[in-house]
């Protein structure tokens, strides 16, 4: 038996509660770690109220969370990995817990720490997502709304770093950071799309919402084109002939994470780690997510 978080029914962050779980075991292909690092994501919070259940359907009591990075403890057959190895990657058994399963491990950059090593997991892979699925050209131009986040600051790196014009929308005190990172920030709410609009006079050419804040039809009328309007984080996107993606494995990139990774160790990526917890103050770090207090990744450290 090992600790974990869980929860039995859909709720606040008082929710969560420290368990003892079974012991997971690992199958051909894969990784038991005892793990060192886990990602507190906002779609963790977001599924544990329920807001997602459409998208992201739970089984009680369900370990919540991703992203993990950790030290090989166990091995199933032709795993490629050794005991003592130290990977990360998304658990197959939930995130937050002391020990997780694998079913693809990546090897962590010897440079990386265990805690950055976990946050830009899931960050990393939705942010180069999305710009694949826009399909962007050096030149043209993107709003990322949420450009203060995690994700979307990753994006706004990423972009950039393409040649892509980036406006990323925001709170005030996160538009001066985007602009560090290559962007041009605009201050989010009633206004947006003024501001927006101001800040690139010539037009936005895609989309991506990284913030579920409501700007799905907007944003479309922005653009003009629904197919150029990708989300992760709003529900509607049904009724805004919208993209979401995320939602099935087959729609991801984690063949990205080994590159994001090493951009990171070399400095070329900015992931900050904004504040860690232990496991079992993993109900304070969704109150921490939800309250928007965070100016980085929160990471339980187990």
């Amino acid at each position: 038996m090992s600790t974990a978080i869980t929860f039995s029914e859909y709720g606040g962050p008082e929710v969560l509660t420290v368990s003892t779980v079974p012991m997971p075991e690992p199958g051909p292909g894969q990784v038991r770690i005892r793990v060192r690092a886990a990602a507190v994501n906002p779609i963790d919070a977001r599924i544990r109220a329920g807001i997602m259940r459409d998208v992201f359907p739970v089984a009680f009591p369900e370990v919540p969370g991703w992203d993990v990075a950790g030290v090989v403890d166990a091995a199933g057959a032709d795993a490629g990995f050794a005991l003592g190895d130290e990977v990360f990657g998304v658990a197959s058994t939930g995130g937050y817990r002391a020990y997780a399963l694998l079913d693809r491990p990546f090897a962590k950059p010897k440079g990386l720490p265990f805690e950055t090593a976990a946050g830009m997991v899931t960050v990393g892979e939705a942010a180069y997502r999305a710009l694949e699925h826009l399909d962007m050209a050096a030149g043209q131009t993107l709003l990322v709304h949420g450009a203060g986040g995690s994700v979307g600051a990753v994006a706004v790196q990423l972009a950039v770093a393409r040649g892509i014009t980036v406006v990323g929308t925001a709170a005030e005190r996160d538009i001066e950071r985007i602009g560090a990172l290559g962007g041009t920030g605009v201050r989010y709410g009633e206004g947006w799309v003024e501001r927006v609009t101001a800040a690139a006079p010539g037009g936005v050419d895609a989309v991506f919402d990284a913030s579920g804040a409501g700007v799905l039809g907007d944003s479309v009328a922005l653009v003009g084109d629904a197919g150029r309007v990708v989300t992760i984080a709003d529900p509607s996107y049904v009724e805004h002939g919208v993209r979401f993606t995320g939602m099935d494995p087959r729609d991801r990139f984690p063949e990205a994470l080994p590159q994001l990774a090493e951009l990171i160790a070399a400095g070329k990526l900015e992931v900050p780690v904004w504040r860690t917890y232990p496991l079992a103050e993993a109900a304070q770090a969704h109150t921490d997510i939800e309250g928007g207090r965070s100016r980085g990744k929160i990471v339980l450290l187990p």
